[in-house]
């Protein structure tokens, strides 16, 4: 975890706990609307360090995807007769989205003097990325210790492009558990608005009828209280299950929680606007 990292993770901490200590002074009496200040507290002191672990894992995928093309280009310029130096200076010249940023740096060090398997060893570590790490370890091994380099390299490719086209069907697999996901998310919703509509007023209602006409005002007041303090606990149910529901969705579809960020943003987003429209 980098200087950067620390700072943010440390300033959306002090944020989130600032917000609960305004939250306790100011609705301390109304525990209802402290428990919602809460819950938006922890998600704006969770926000930043997610956002930003979301960030890296995007950058971490555009980089495998754009690998296994480097790879195809790498073993046709070995192939050609190239030493692997000379072939990935070669291919450095294409474009390869993400991943060019790191191969421009890779090809520098080369130019630099630095030894080829010292500057693939940290080009495979600037990229953060599993896969490139485990591929790198394998390319200089071969560069050290020799060998046919063409069919090694072939055999990589190979393995690079499997693993993505593995990737491919497994998110395909996993969709039709997303849908489900969302599906069962805003069921969930239509439930808690069910309640909030129909349950609770009907509940006011049953307990009005069984009081005394000098009971009848102050039963009234209370039934109104109560159906706020419900009306806030299912919010924060809507937020708490939005928020959980997108991060396993996110685990699920791509391996990483951060994935699910922008899936919990959706649904507490959605949730939320549905809920308000639909309770006014």
């Amino acid at each position: 975890m980098d200087d950067k990292t620390i700072i943010i993770l440390s300033v959306s901490g002090i944020v989130g706990l600032v917000l609960i200590a305004l939250g306790f002074v100011v609705f301390r009496e109304t525990p209802a609307l402290f428990s919602t200040v809460v819950v938006v507290a922890l998600i704006v002191a969770a926000a930043p360090i997610s956002l930003i672990k979301y960030n890296e894992m995007t950058k971490i995928k555009l980089i495998e995807d754009m690998f296994p093309q480097f790879m195809q280009d790498l073993v046709e310029a070995v192939r050609s007769g190239m030493t692997l130096p000379m072939a990935l200076k070669s291919v450095v010249q294409n474009e390869y989205g993400a991943l060019s940023y790191h191969l421009k740096k890779l090809n520098a060090q080369l130019d630099w003097g630095i030894p080829f398997a010292r500057a693939f060893l940290s080009f495979a570590r600037s990229t953060n990325s599993k896969l490139v790490g485990r591929i790198s370890s394998t390319v200089i091994e071969s560069h050290e210790y020799g060998g046919n380099l063409t069919d090694i390299f072939e055999s990589i490719s190979k393995t690079t492009v499997e693993i993505e086209r593995l990737r491919e069907e497994r998110k395909l697999y996993l969709n039709s558990q997303i849908i489900s996901g969302y599906v069962i998310f805003f069921i969930f919703l239509a439930v808690i608005i069910g309640l909030q509509k129909f349950l609770v007023p009907t509940l006011a209602d049953i307990s009005l009828k069984q009081q005394t006409e000098g009971q009848v005002d102050l039963q009234q007041q209370q039934a109104k209280q109560l159906t706020v303090e419900y009306k806030t606990i299912f919010r924060n149910l809507i937020i708490l299950q939005g928020l959980f529901a997108g991060l396993v969705i996110g685990k699920m579809s791509e391996g990483e929680l951060s994935a699910g960020v922008k899936h919990s943003a959706g649904m507490m987003i959605g949730g939320l606007l549905i809920f308000t429209l639909s309770t006014i």
